[in-house]
């Protein structure tokens, strides 16, 4: 007996695992948006929650400079808003075939809303290149217990 083919719908060739897949996706569908026109460096991210919702988010530029916004904490600001505060896993893409990190304010801002567990994946547009955990990116992070109370 010939087995029969599950129908799978065409999609976009990567090398993303299955359990990265929504992560991709609103990833780069958020990178598609990114707004760099002083840097030419676009990027996207996602974020999951422990719920297992995700939010995509990609870098917002601006002419001062500081008040631009990196993609990673873009989508963290957009899950808080919707009421979600945990972080289990992000996802940042740029095209770039090196791996580009969170710079020091987005790991900071991921710690805030995560935990040492906290898996974070790097990837250009079609595959992920490396997972790490928070603990690995930031091990000494200063957090709310190094505020007096």
């Amino acid at each position: 007996m010939a087995l029969k083919r599950k129908f799978v719908p065409k999609r976009e060739k990567t090398s993303f695992p299955e359990s990265w897949r929504r992560l991709h996706d609103a990833a780069l569908a958020s990178y598609r948006h990114s707004y760099a026109p002083y840097s030419s460096f676009p990027v996207g991210a996602a974020i999951e929650t422990e719920d297992g919702s995700v939010y995509g988010g990609c870098n917002v530029e601006n002419a001062s400079y500081g008040g631009s916004i990196c993609a990673e904490r873009v989508a963290i600001c957009k899950a808080v808003s919707e009421g979600a505060t945990r972080v289990k896993r992000v996802l940042v893409l740029t095209p770039q075939k090196a791996l580009v990190p969170p710079c020091g304010f987005c790991l900071q801002f991921i710690s805030e809303f995560g935990s040492e567990k906290t898996e974070i994946g790097l990837g250009d547009l079609k595959e992920l290149k490396s997972v790490g955990t928070m603990a690995e990116y930031l091990p000494n992070r200063f957090g709310s217990s190094h505020l007096a109370k």
